[in-house]
């Protein structure tokens, strides 16, 4: 099978790796496999164990079966995360001994100019990571003033988003909205002259747009604590941000799962019975080393939470 370069330069990679603590003999899933490198790092210090690489991304399965399909203890699976409480059951895996999710879009997405997630080259408006549904040129040119201004301010936090949509609405009275450098354009006119200063005008307005079309956030707190529920007792849960709006509903579903005793301190003794669930690890971000070498890992976080055996 020809396959497509799926360049992606994993982020925070050795520290990923050793955060998972991986057993030769363990079950490990890659909820965003990409274009498999932490697949292929996971598989290599597996003997009995197996792995479980999935991915949304149509052109990522295509790679990832060149490189895995032959592998009798790598599964591909073609399917969002968010479903992986479906998934392990239709696999029949029961728990794993340790789950990756590398949120946000992958180096490929945005260096293939024809999946329209960049603002720097010209592109039809897409953004989509499945290859299906809604796309942005869809959001712009179909939604009111107001619900795009909303877009841009919750999954941007974009101050001039009211600014930008009006923009947007204004122009495709003149048609529409079709390729990316014609959105960042219009996004650009819309700019402050002295915000400009502040990095590219249209990328928050790009990546509002592509959380919303990708549902990226919506349901992420659910999704983190069902993969939480999918670990054994002593596996471990790593997930990799690159926003602050993906950290804060990690931490928000990762944080209540470290609570014990909620019995008032006047109490002698606990009559509520409940445990710590999770033991969470300091944030690991990328070191001066890394940034040299791949500026878009400036913004990475991971977070690790290791399931407690003596939970409720």
């Amino acid at each position: 099978m020809d396959t497509i370069a799926f360049n992606h330069i994993p982020v925070l990679f050795d520290k990923t790796i050793n955060a998972l603590n991986i057993k030769s003999d363990g079950i490990y899933i890659d909820c965003t496999a990409g274009g498999g490198g932490h697949s292929a790092a996971i598989a290599a210090r597996l003997t009995t164990g197996r792995l479980i690489a999935v991915d949304r991304d149509p052109q990522a399965i295509e790679v990832l079966t060149g490189r895995f399909g032959k592998s009798e203890n790598i599964s591909i699976v073609h399917d969002n995360f968010f479903n992986i409480k479906s998934i392990t059951e239709s696999l029949g895996i029961g728990l794993a001994d340790g789950i990756l999710a590398d949120l946000g879009v992958s180096s490929h997405q945005l260096d293939d100019a024809s999946r329209g997630f960049s603002y720097r080259k010209d592109a039809p408006l897409d953004m989509r990571m499945s290859l299906e549904g809604t796309s942005a040129a869809d959001v712009v040119n179909s939604l009111g003033e107001n619900e795009l201004s909303k877009i841009l301010f919750d999954y941007g936090e974009e101050k001039f988003a009211r600014r930008i949509a009006g923009a947007i609405t204004e122009a495709r009275k003149n048609g529409p909205i079709t390729t990316t450098l014609q959105l960042a354009d219009i996004v650009s006119g819309a700019y402050p002259a002295a915000a400009r200063r502040d990095g590219h005008p249209a990328r928050k307005t790009f990546q509002a747009l592509r959380i919303y079309v990708n549902s990226e956030l919506s349901g992420l707190t659910e999704a983190v604590n069902d993969m939480f529920d999918c670990l054994k007792p002593g596996g471990r849960l790593c997930i990799i941000s690159f926003h602050s709006l993906e950290d804060r509903a990690v931490k928000q579903a990762l944080t209540p799962l470290t609570k014990g005793c909620t019995c008032p301190k006047s109490f002698p003794v606990c009559v509520c019975g409940n445990k710590p669930k999770a033991k969470l690890f300091k944030p690991v971000t990328p070191d001066e080393d890394e940034l040299s070498k791949n500026p878009r890992s400036r913004s990475a976080k991971l977070r690790t939470a290791e399931k407690l055996i003596c939970n409720n």
